[in-house]
């Protein structure tokens, strides 16, 4: 069986898909088009004036030939899974479709965020999605993200923090961030989060948090952090925070990396309660005052997920349901 992954994978999660589909003896190949960027200045520069001028973003269209190429080397395919369909032209997503048998997409955003015309939609034979408002309203077939880490019991890490976070500037989220620092402080509790982003944070942000000892840590920086390197910053803490976009209504990675490395969730995402693998001694829902946080949570020891329920996130089960292998 031939099967391709079309995605941009900024932040490193589909390879994982392609790399299972090759244990499994698939003939897989993946086209990431995150890294087909302009060449020179004079091709930014010439994109700048398009795309003021001309309304066209020579990038995009760039990036979809290339995809277009990458199809037509490795040619036919059994299934093609398009992540991001929006990035795409209806066009062509029409020309991927005439390479695959069974063209499908998993929408890890929600429409509201990242809006995806009907008539691009119409053109796969299968939509999965992660958010459960649109599944409701489209029909979507749910599906969650997944496990991707090896498996790592709690008992064999010792972390010296409390809780950890990490995440893209947000209005919304540095907001809440501000008063559950307050919290984490008042409970004596070791922290660090880190808020990633390209806006003028130094401005933003002026006085916005109370002063921070110095044994915890809230750090502002314009610098991504390699997505390979954020497992050992997760051993390092006893919790993850997740903290929900706007607008989103499904479960992020961070709670599928926590379940891999047997860390304790923190959240506003009441959603998470509907899950099976949800357990309040694992998982503490935040009220919108943070009153709930208490150093018991932290203090108690994690319990170990039962296998079956496990076992069900992981990828490679994720990919015998996408792609119909079992």
């Amino acid at each position: 069986m031939k099967i391709c992954v079309i995605s941009y994978d900024f932040w490193g999660y589909d390879k994982h898909i392609v790399e299972t589909l090759c244990k499994k003896g698939i003939d897989a190949h993946h086209i990431k088009i995150a890294n087909v960027t302009h060449s020179n200045f004079q091709e930014r520069a010439t994109n700048a004036i398009s795309k003021v001028f001309l309304n066209k973003n020579l990038k995009t269209e760039k990036r979809q030939q290339f995809v277009l190429n990458s199809l037509a080397k490795i040619g036919h395919q059994d299934q093609i899974l398009v992540l991001n369909p929006d990035a795409f032209d209806t066009s062509t997503l029409e020309e991927i479709k005439t390479y695959s048998k069974r063209l499908i997409t998993y929408l890890y955003d929600s429409l509201e965020r990242f809006p995806v015309e009907d008539e691009k939609l119409a053109l796969f034979d299968k939509v999965f999605s992660f958010d459960i408002t649109d599944i409701e309203k489209h029909g979507f077939e749910k599906l969650t993200n997944y496990i991707y880490l090896d498996h790592l019991s709690n008992k064999s890490q010792n972390p010296q923090m409390d809780l950890f976070y990490i995440t893209s500037y947000d209005n919304k989220r540095v907001s809440y961030i501000k008063l559950l620092a307050k919290k984490l402080i008042a409970l004596n509790l070791k922290f660090q989060i880190m808020i990633i982003g390209k806006k003028s944070w130094k401005n933003q942000l002026k006085n916005l948090f109370i002063t921070v000892p110095e044994n915890l840590s809230v750090i502002f920086s314009i610098k991504k952090i390699c997505h390979k390197d954020l497992p050992s910053y997760y051993k390092n803490s006893k919790a993850l925070l997740d903290l929900t976009r706007e607008n989103q209504h499904g479960l992020s990675f961070r709670v599928f990396e926590a379940m891999a490395l047997e860390k304790k969730i923190i959240t506003d995402n009441s959603i998470i309660k509907d899950y099976d693998f949800y357990n309040p001694n694992n998982i503490l829902v935040l009220d919108e005052t943070c009153s709930n946080l208490t150093k018991s949570f932290f203090d108690q020891p994690y319990q170990k997920i039962p296998d079956e329920i496990y076992n069900y996130y992981m990828l490679d089960k994720w990919v015998d349901r996408v792609f119909r292998l079992s």
